[in-house]
């Protein structure tokens, strides 16, 4: 199975096709990692046509499509599930949503991404890789990570503890979407864990004669 895999919810925006089978595991034919900041619209669609391009494989090819659902910005994520999901219903391709998170690092950790406004968001994994707190957001100092921390280092001194660097990756949304196969797709829900920067104006009150 050719599985097309991107995530938009940090600042790296993330895109990655590899070959999956219950056999075989997953073999990561071509992967690009490319800071973006807040250009995720301008450079998703360009990134993934490079990629496809460096597995030597076409849209056509794709069987599947994961994305990462965050938590993330809200402008990001958007970005990236649209992307996903317009991508599924063009090609009328399964498209499976996983929690960004779990495609960072492995093993017993914690990560720990920027969440903006001086926050992250942070979720606590156990020995087998399972996520047993979170997906959360919190300033630094109140985050409840435990155990080795990885993700963004900018945040080592305000947890108080050191950081080993780490992204999202292919792998780890494969690995996070496996148990995903084979079911019908849930809908792609994205994890913005609080309201975005721009809301509607409040109604105006009526103003009596």
């Amino acid at each position: 199975m050719l599985v097309l895999a991107l995530d938009t919810a940090t600042p790296t925006l993330v895109v990655g096709l590899a070959r999956w089978s219950a056999a075989a595991g997953t073999e990561v034919l071509a992967e690009r990692a490319v800071p973006s900041g807040n250009r995720h619209a301008e450079l998703l669609t360009p990134t993934i046509r490079a990629v496809l391009a460096d597995a030597g494989s076409a849209m056509a090819d794709l069987d599947t499509v994961v994305t990462g659902l965050g938590p993330g910005p809200f402008t990001g994520l958007r970005v990236g599930v649209v992307t996903a999901a317009a991508l599924g219903d063009a090609r009328n391709l399964p498209v499976h949503g996983v929690c960004s998170l779990d495609a960072i690092g492995d093993g017993a950790r914690s990560v720990v991404t920027d969440a903006r406004r001086k926050e992250v968001h942070w979720a606590v994994y156990d020995a087998a890789g399972q996520r047993i707190a979170g997906p959360g957001v919190d300033r630094p100092e109140d985050a409840p990570v435990v155990g080795p921390v990885v993700g963004d280092v900018r945040f080592a001194e305000r947890l108080g503890r050191e950081v080993t660097p780490a992204e999202v990756t292919t792998a780890g949304l494969l690995r996070a979407a496996v148990p995903l196969f084979g079911r019908p797709p849930a809908p792609l829900e994205p994890l913005y864990l609080r309201r975005p920067d721009a809301v509607p104006p409040a109604a105006r009150k009526a103003v009596s004669q």
